[in-house]
């Protein structure tokens, strides 16, 4: 009966044990020499020390830069270049362009394949990673042979895709610099 009336006494003694224990008998707070008079000053000392955070930076998230697709250049000029053919997959975040079979009148019995996996953001010769596949078929589409094409045409795609980002940049930078001045 004693022990259920001082209960909520128990408890806060308790507790204030264990914050006492856990500073190691050193109780909290800080030498004031320690610490410059200034705030500003201060504030700079914990954040340098990293003893601190702001809030233009606490909520941004950790990791890389997720910009949205329309604003990479890469991404915008890699579906520009193959805007002709139908998509499979388009994914920004896993950063892969998937087309499907792609097949003109003329030859019916062959068809090709493009992906475009994206390595980096940065315009570069080794930003995209171009893989273009041919099926050729015979009998009706029923016996086909898929050959991973290594030649002229991934250069030249991989070339016009860097050449039109290369644009892009070039057009967004200028456009970000007029609307500076203004």
């Amino acid at each position: 009966m004693i022990l259920v009336k001082h209960f909520k006494n128990i408890i806060i003694l308790s507790l204030l044990g264990l914050f006492l224990n856990s500073c190691n008998g050193k109780l909290p707070g800080g030498d004031a020499r320690k610490f410059p008079d200034d705030p500003k000053l201060r504030v700079k000392k914990n954040l340098e020390e990293g003893r601190g955070f702001r809030l233009n930076t606490a909520f941004t998230p950790k990791g890389g830069v997720f910009d949205f697709a329309s604003s990479n250049e890469l991404w915008r000029a890699s579906l520009d270049a193959i805007d002709f053919m139908p998509l499979v997959s388009a994914n920004y975040s896993g950063g892969i362009i998937i087309t499907d079979w792609y097949s003109n009148d003329v030859s019916s019995n062959e068809s090709i394949k493009i992906t475009i996996r994206f390595l980096t953001n940065e315009i570069r010769s080794d930003a995209v990673d171009v893989k273009i596949y041919n099926k050729k078929c015979s009998n009706n589409l029923i016996n086909c042979e898929i050959i991973r094409t290594e030649g002229v045409l991934v250069t030249e795609l991989k070339r016009k895709i860097l050449k039109n980002a290369a644009i892009l940049k070039e057009a967004k930078e200028k456009e970000n610099k007029g609307k500076k001045t203004n």
